[in-house]
C-alpha cells in the first residue's frame, strides 16, 4: 500500500512500448522521481533495456515477477497481457491499466484526471483502474466544462487519429512507406489494410456488423462514462492519418441552452488541463506537429458558435496522444491516490 511514509515501489509493464517509455519519463518529471522502478514486459518484448533518466533499466518479465513487491502497477502494453495479469498484480498493488481491457467493465473505474479523479478518492483498497483511449480523454477534458456550462445535449465528432496510436511499429512502416514514395517506389503496405503515408483512412480498428469501428464504439462509451452522461448522443467518426503523434479532432456540441463563445472561452481558459488558442490571439492554431507536443494540455482552437446558431459550437482539438492522454493521464491518476493517502 502507498502510505507516504516512503518513495512508492513501481512497476511498469510494457516499459518497453512508447506508452511506457513516456511514462518512465513523466515519473521522473513529477514526484515519483526517486520510486523504486521495475520495468517488465513480456516475453516477446525483452531483451532491450530502456533508457531512464541517462541511465539503463533492465527490463523483466512480467511472468515471473511477484506484484507483493510494489505498491503501484502502471500496464502500458497490450490488452491481452493486462488481461493476463492485470487483475491478479491489482490483488497486491493500486494498478493502472492504460489498454482497453477493462474500460467495458462497470466494476472498474474509468479515469480522465483532469475530469473526474475525484471517483479515486472513494477507493480504500488496492484495486484496478481503467484510463480511456487517447481519443477520449481530449474529448472529454474539453467537454467536461463546457457540459457543466450549458448541459451537453449532443456530440459530432471526427477524429484524426496518429499511427503512434497503433504503435512504434506502425510510425516505423509511416517512415518506410514514406521513404519508399519519396524514392519513386511503390511503398511495401506494412501497419494497417492500406498505404498510410500521403494517405487518409477512414477506419481505425475493425468494423462491427453496422459498420461502426470499435474505436467509434469505445469513443462513445468511454466519454459517456467519464462525463457521468450514459445517455448523451454521439455520433462519431474515426480516421487515421499520417501524423506520428498528436490526435486531432472536429467537434460539433449541442447544448440545451445557448453557450456563447465569449462564455465558453471563459471557461476553457480555466480550465484543467486545456490550452485555448482564441481568434484574437497571435498564436498560430493548433496543430499535431507544434502544439500538441506539451505533455500537460490539450489544446482548442478554431472556437466559433455553430453555422446555424441552434445553440452549438464548434471547434478544433488537438493533443499529444502519447505524452499528454496516455502517460500525463497515468501519472496524474497515480499522483492523486499518493496525495489522498498521504
Amino acid at each position: 500500500m502507498i502510505d507516504g511514509a516512503s518513495p512508492p515501489r513501481i512497476a511498469v509493464v510494457g516499459a518497453s512500448s512508447l506508452i511506457g517509455e513516456a511514462l518512465l519519463q513523466e515519473l521522473r518529471a513529477r514526484k515519483f522521481g526517486t520510486a523504486e522502478l521495475h520495468a517488465l514486459d513480456d516475453a516477446r518484448e525483452l531483451g532491450r533495456p530502456v533508457e531512464d533518466d541517462e541511465r539503463k533499466l533492465p527490463v523483466g518479465d512480467v511472468a515471473a515477477f511477484d506484484f507483493a513487491r510494489v505498491d503501484l502497477a502502471f500496464f502500458c502494453g497490450r490488452a491481452a497481457v493486462s488481461q493476463r495479469y492485470a487483475e491478479a498484480a491489482a490483488a497486491h498493488a493500486w494498478v493502472i491499466d492504460g489498454s482497453s481491457a477493462f474500460r467495458g467493465r462497470a466494476d472498474v473505474p474509468l479515469v480522465a484526471a483532469d475530469v473526474n479523479g475525484s471517483v479515486l478518492g472513494g477507493l480504500r483498497r488496492p484495486a484496478l483502474i481503467a484510463l480511456p483511449g487517447s481519443a477520449s480523454v481530449a474529448l472529454v477534458t474539453v467537454l467536461a466544462p463546457l457540459h457543466a456550462l450549458g448541459e451537453l445535449a449532443g456530440v459530432e465528432v471526427a477524429t484524426y487519429h496518429a499511427v503512434s496510436g497503433s504503435g512504434r511499429g506502425a510510425m516505423e512502416g509511416l517512415a518506410a512507406e514514406t521513404v519508399d514514395l519519396l524514392g519513386g517506389r511503390k511503398p511495401k503496405v506494412r501497419s494497417y489494410a492500406q498505404q498510410i503515408a500521403f494517405n487518409v483512412i477512414p477506419q481505425v480498428d475493425a468494423l462491427d456488423a453496422d459498420g461502426v469501428s470499435l474505436e467509434e464504439r469505445r469513443l462513445v462509451d468511454e466519454s459517456r462514462r467519464v462525463l457521468a452522461v450514459p445517455d448523451l448522443s454521439i455520433n462519431a467518426t474515426a480516421v487515421r492519418v499520417p501524423v506520428f503523434f498528436g490526435h486531432g479532432l472536429v467537434v460539433h456540441a449541442r447544448f440545451a441552452r445557448v453557450v456563447s463563445v465569449v462564455e465558453a472561452q471563459r471557461i476553457l481558459r480555466r480550465s484543467s488541463g486545456v490550452s485555448l488558442v482564441d481568434d484574437a490571439s497571435s498564436q498560430p492554431l493548433p496543430t499535431p506537429a507544434v502544439a500538441a507536443l506539451s505533455a500537460d494540455r490539450v489544446h482548442v482552437g478554431r472556437l466559433r458558435a455553430g453555422m446555424q446558431r441552434d445553440r452549438s459550437l464548434n471547434f478544433w482539438i488537438v493533443a499529444d496522444n502519447v505524452r499528454k492522454c496516455a502517460a500525463y493521464n497515468a501519472v496524474s491518476a497515480a499522483q492523486i491516490l499518493v496525495n489522498r493517502d498521504h
